[in-house]
């Protein structure tokens, strides 16, 4: 045994060096100390950490690393622990306990070197220390544990690196991140609790990509630095691909799409450039499918080579068929039974163009039209859509309809001044079995019954309904008011438009015939009264038989619906106006106004659907709504009698047929309606609708509703059942006339508001 050096057993001083080398955040400094210990020992002066320190591990020395492994470590008795390194810190105690809090050895406890390693660890796992060094001291009474701290310093600010001036944070993020540790000492467990937070924001934004690293720097007065790469958007690329998926063919060639690429990348609002956000892109790509033009879309994330964060978002869309051939048939009152016919196509020359043919022949008329839409003007910042269409049509209007009180029908060979003539004056058929005839002309038929005097009128019934040819052709540009920026989702739409057609009263053998008269007062030897003859077309006194009609129109909407399919919440608003300008004696010359407000309010009052009634841990699955509409409209001016506004039927005043309501110049109309959920694809409606012309009937030019004695005012109250089906709600109805016995059923397509 070696000789005592200074009073100490060097035995248990040599012993410990070999078995509890110091540990150190840094490097190993060895336990066997040759000169008295002071008593408070002075802190060892270091330098200020620029990165945290990594939990260190024992280094043996070289002699240890030769030795042989010792069967079991010894255990060593501590008579003291002692801490150093705080002194002068603003929370020395705070420090000090902390070090104690992390440690388990205590005075009196006997440890190896493995639980001293196990402490230092401890010590650094609290946070609060840049460096941490136990130095064992041979004492007397045993060994003394002097830990040795470097804390870490108080937190006077956090910084990003790698943030541009476009970041995404809000300037008050950080802030209010990290408010509640400033001016505290810092501690990297709560540095680390805080950087989640950071993280958590981005990923709730949507920047899917973001990561926030480190510390990594922390500078000795208390400024933390922090990586943040947020994700870069490198470029955009369109790949296309086949029904398998595949982005080649069978001979390894790319495949060719037919649509430009820029009519996807147009819907994309992501640039190179841009912060990646996942919710962004989402949009974007409903936005793709909302064309129509793909079946599917896939997205992939490309890395880029050398810039880290940074992406190429690849595009692999899917193109579904746009050319179509439809046909099919169907029965409406203005058309009697149908055919229709479509040919389309809504990807014309890979532009997103749609031109479509569509031709429509029923028992009272038919449909001949070609339309144009380009749904976004290339180049156009604020997304306008333009949409032109020519047209011919044959059809019976519904203002000289009705289901219970007869139609117009058409007359000819009306005499000279039979406007001129009283009220009261009786019309009559010339070819009368009344009178013999038939006559070439009134004026025959007036030299051959001179008794019939100056104020009787004749005309011949010609016995077709009135129907109505246009030809024409409209064009419209529509926008949303955006501001500039075609994605966002801007409540408010714009509509102007010009319209041009010539109109022609005719029979259904296509003559000329602007005069009509009222079935259901026509007497059976053949007579009536002047009055129950009107004048289909504007200025037919003065020998007019076709009108021109050339508009301007100028709409607008607001829609804050929740769901464009079956709303519960929200609104709608459409306001329009539309200018008719003579071009002509025969040109009429007036204005139309017309203004609707649709109201949602969400309620749960039945609960018949098993989605109403969740169980715990579900959810609710109730879409029920109460709904308010109101619709008004007026024309100004001298407005032909063909462009009255017409009340009743399915999307109307629905205990009424179609215009049996009422023919107005003026119009209002109220809906109260309840939907409720009753299966998966069914639901309920119970419903009152109201309808007046405000006393109109008798503005419109030859007063038909008064002639086909349509009310002009009316409520109907009803019931409903609505299946979803693959072209739209579909709804069963049956609704009263004014809470009376007269009931309607009415099968409709799609929602009436």
């Amino acid at each position: 045994m070696a000789a005592p050096r200074n009073g100490k057993n060097h035995a248990w001083s040599l012993g410990l060096a070999l078995t509890l080398p110091l540990v150190a955040g840094v490097g190993p400094v060895w336990g066997q100390d040759t000169s008295p210990e002071p008593e408070d020992p002075a802190p060892t002066e270091q330098p200020a950490s620029e990165t945290p320190s990594v939990r260190p591990s024992l280094a043996p020395s070289a002699s240890e690393s030769l030795a042989p492994a010792a069967p079991a470590e010894p255990r060593v008795l501590i008579s003291e622990v002692v801490v150093q390194g705080a002194e002068g810190h603003p929370e020395q105690e705070r420090m000090e306990i902390a070090v104690y809090d992390a440690m388990a050895t205590r005075p009196g406890s006997r440890v190896t070197r493995g639980e001293l390693q196990t402490d230092l660890s401890a010590i650094y796992a609290s946070g609060w220390f840049s460096d941490v060094r136990i130095q064992p001291v041979d004492s007397p009474l045993g060994v003394r544990l002097v830990v040795t701290v470097v804390p870490n310093p108080v937190l006077t600010k956090v910084e990003l690196e790698g943030v541009s001036a476009s970041t995404k944070l809000p300037e008050n993020l950080l802030p209010d991140i990290f408010a509640a540790d400033y001016g505290k000492t810092l501690n990297l467990n709560a540095l680390q609790a805080r950087i989640a937070e950071l993280q958590k924001w981005y990923a709730d934004q949507g920047y899917s990509l973001a990561r926030v690293t480190g510390p990594t720097r922390v500078s000795p007065a208390g400024v933390v630095q922090l990586l943040v790469r947020e994700g870069t958007v490198a470029g955009v690329e369109v790949q296309f691909l086949n029904k398998e998926g595949d982005s080649t063919n069978d001979k390894g060639q790319p495949i060719r799409g037919k649509t430009k690429t820029w009519v996807v990348t147009r819907e994309i609002s992501i640039k190179a450039g841009d912060t990646f956000n996942r919710r962004q892109l989402e949009d974007d790509i409903k936005r793709l499918y909302g064309t129509g033009l793909f079946g599917d879309v896939k997205v992939t994330l490309r890395p880029v080579a050398g810039e880290p964060g940074a992406v190429t978002i690849v595009l692999g869309v899917v193109e579904q068929s746009t050319g179509s051939l439809s046909g099919g048939i169907g029965y409406s009152q203005s058309q009697g039974i149908f055919g229709q016919i479509q040919l389309q196509d809504s990807n014309l020359f890979g532009r997103a163009w749609d031109l479509a043919l569509n031709v429509t022949y029923g028992q009272f008329g038919g449909l001949a039209d070609l339309s144009f839409t380009d749904p976004w003007i290339k180049g156009d910042k604020y997304r306008t859509a333009f949409r032109t269409k020519v047209f011919l049509s044959r059809e019976v209007p519904q203002v000289f309809q009705s289901q219970q009180n007869g139609n117009f029908y058409t007359v000819s060979d009306v005499s000279q001044g039979f406007f001129n003539a009283p009220s009261t004056a009786l019309a009559y058929q010339s070819n009368s079995t009344v009178y013999a005839g038939p006559y070439a002309s009134p004026t025959a038929a007036k030299a051959a019954n001179p008794q019939l005097g100056d104020n009787n009128n004749w005309f011949q019934l010609d016995g077709n309904a009135v129907a109505i040819q246009r030809i024409g052709g409209t064009a419209s540009f529509a926008r949303p008011l955006n501001g500039g920026d075609p994605y966002k989702k801007a409540p408010w739409n714009v509509v102007v438009g010009l319209n041009a057609q010539q109109v022609k009263p005719i029979n259904f053998a296509g003559e000329e015939m602007p005069y009509a008269t009222a079935s259901n007062n026509f007497t059976g030897n053949g007579t009536t009264t002047v009055s129950n003859v009107i004048c289909v077309a504007y200025n037919c006194e003065n020998g007019a038989t076709t009108n021109q009609l050339v508009g301007l129109r100028l709409a607008a909407s607001m829609n804050t619906l929740n769901d464009p399919r079956n709303p519960t919440k929200g609104n709608f608003l459409s306001v329009g106006t539309e200018q008719f300008v003579s071009v002509g004696q025969d040109s009429p010359t007036f204005n139309r106004l017309r203004a609707s407000a649709t109201h949602y309010i969400p309620v749960n009052w039945l609960k018949l659907y098993k989605g109403c009634r969740p169980k715990p841990g579900q959810k609710e699955d109730c879409k029920q709504a109460l709904a308010f509409q109101a619709s008004v409209g007026t024309n100004l001016g001298n407005m032909p009698v063909y462009e009255a506004f017409c009340l009743g039927g399915s999307n109307s005043v629905r205990g009424y047929y179609d215009c049996d309501l009422g023919v107005g110049k003026s119009f209002g109309e109220a809906t109260v309606e309840y939907r409720f959920p009753i299966f998966s694809i069914i639901s309920g409606e119970v419903f009152v609708d109201a309808g007046s012309t405000f006393g109109s009937q008798a503005d419109v030019p030859g007063n038909p509703g008064t002639l086909l004695d349509k009310p002009g005012d009316g409520v109907s109250p009803g019931v409903g059942v609505i299946v979803t089906t693959p072209v739209g709600p579909l709804r069963l109805e049956v609704a009263s006339q004014d809470f009376t016995n007269t009931w309607r059923f009415n099968l409709g397509v799609g929602w009436k508001f």
